[in-house]
């Protein structure tokens, strides 16, 4: 049994944005199911204040966090057991109980240093009351100062220096950038602020802190560990993974059964399974009347997509191919919201082109679900992506994702091989419309043979992708990490 405290700034149910909240919420679950000890640290934001309702208690009234010219004070609230994983939640209202997690209408929260330097110092003022762990699993810049507390202020505590450090980098592009002045804000000694320390282009980089000061780093897939450590995906810290690469592991993301599962999922029209897909067609019929095309033929493919509408998405190659698409013998669903210049594409297309497009600007779980198991195809032509959720949640729901080859969609889905009847998806290498479109033409020339069609849905709905085997990886990585320290 080891202990481990997960240091994140999202989690659900709390507080989440996207994937990273999904996998505090479920990683820590199967953690102590292995036997672990398992505490989660969160910032009570807020909404978390909302979910708890009354049940949380004060189990820290005070802890004094320092700054360069004042100090901050926070208390500690216990938020209890849930599944055997313990929740303790660092309170400072000032700071956390805002409209959004990270920004508003107006953008970026200026004192984000402040929040989350606070952050990471309280969670290690409050685990040496609480219960010092072998390993602390950071996730992404928001946490990633951990690790450089840890080595450098706390360097010589003797409670806290045999305890080791993980960083887990859901998306390199978000790395938390602040001006040098930081640096002693945060009483950080200014020796760290070096290239081959925190400083990165003449700012204070909270992510390259975490790479360089934690014991071992992971991704969130095997072929996003590979991709950021070339100029094109390693946003500018490519160097950084290339020299911490043997320190480096890449874990896929699992999928939360409870919660994703055609056979219970309580937002379906209908249920359905590997062996009876019966209930899909029902599924489908109920999300093309959410979305108003209800007489659109069967013979037709309803091709869904559920996403955040930015470049990294690929709506750029989207709205290069939108006419070209509409064209074509399909039906597309658009649910998300994004980058106002997307949002506006997006309405206007599903305005020209209302017999062939619709969308949904805005976020809605339960129709995330509707048209993941109604539409035939999932389509998610991303410029990059470190995992991906959805190409997962689609082959789980027997819908065939059509996806770029990058990060964690090349290593989840496998092309479709007609002779073999073997693959479970479509894929295209290539970061331009016209390989989209050759992607979109293979999956509905596929669409037409209704047995192999079903032969790869069914391939789809084998496949493993529950959290038991990331689980097992991220306790041989805790492992070797506190082997090292110990």
């Amino acid at each position: 049994m080891m202990r481990v405290a997960v240091v994140a700034s999202e989690c659900v149910p709390f507080a989440s944005t996207g994937g990273l909240g999904e996998v505090v919420g479920a990683l820590p679950r199967y953690m102590a199911r292995l036997g672990h000890q398992v505490t989660v640290y969160l910032p009570f934001y807020g909404t978390v204040r909302q979910q708890l309702g009354r049940d949380y208690k004060t189990v820290i009234s005070s802890i004094t966090i320092p700054f360069s010219h004042y100090n901050r004070f926070l208390r500690v609230m216990d938020g209890g057991k849930r599944e055997d994983v313990q929740y303790y939640f660092i309170d400072c209202p000032e700071l956390f109980d805002r409209e959004g997690l990270y920004a508003n209408q107006g953008g970026d929260y200026q004192d984000n240093w402040e929040r989350f330097g606070l952050f990471c110092r309280g969670v290690l003022e409050a685990s040496k009351q609480l219960g010092v762990p072998e390993v602390f699993h950071v996730h992404d810049w928001q946490a990633a100062l951990l690790p450089v507390y840890l080595r450098t202020l706390y360097a010589v505590d003797p409670v806290l220096r045999s305890s080791g450090a993980v960083l887990t980098v859901h998306n390199a592009g978000y790395q938390g950038w602040f001006p040098p002045e930081t640096i002693a804000r945060l009483l950080f000694p200014w020796d760290i602020y070096t290239p081959n320390g925190v400083e990165h282009y003449g700012t204070f980089n909270f992510l390259k802190g975490g790479l360089v000061y934690s014991d071992m780093i992971t991704t969130v897939s095997r072929r996003y560990a590979e991709e950021i450590q070339t100029p094109e995906y390693g946003a500018s810290l490519d160097g950084v993974f290339h020299w911490r690469a043997q320190e480096m592991r890449g874990i896929l993301n699992g999928v939360d059964d409870t919660h994703w599962d055609p056979a219970r999922d309580g937002n379906l029209a209908a249920h359905y399974t590997r062996e009876n897909l019966a209930g899909k067609a029902d599924c489908r019929a109920d999300l093309l009347h959410a979305f108003g095309l209800q007489e659109l033929p069967a013979t037709t493919a309803a091709i869904g997509i559920v996403s955040r509408l930015a470049n990294q998405k690929g709506f750029d190659l989207l709205m290069q191919a939108a006419d070209a698409l509409a064209e074509r013998d399909l039906a597309i669903v658009i649910l998300g919201t994004g980058e106002p210049h997307y949002e506006r594409l997006v309405r206007e297309w599903a305005v020209r082109r209302q017999e062939r497009v619709r969308a949904q600007i805005r976020y809605d779980d339960a129709l995330a679900h509707k048209v993941t198991a109604g539409s035939d195809m999932i389509l998610m032509p991303s410029r990059y992506e470190p995992c991906g959720m959805n190409q997962i949640y689609a082959l789980r729901y027997g819908t065939v994702p059509i996806v770029r080859a990058t990060g964690g969609l090349e290593d989840t889905v496998q092309e479709w091989n007609a002779e073999s009847a073997t693959g479970t998806g479509f894929k295209f290498q290539d970061y331009s419309a016209e390989s989209m479109l050759q992607a979109v033409d293979r999956a509905l020339d596929a669409f037409r043979d209704r047995e192999a069609w079903q032969t790869m849905m069914r391939n789809g709905m084998a496949q493993d992708f529950g959290w038991d085997k990331p689980a097992r990886a991220y306790a041989a990585v805790y492992e070797d990490v506190a082997h090292r320290r110990g």
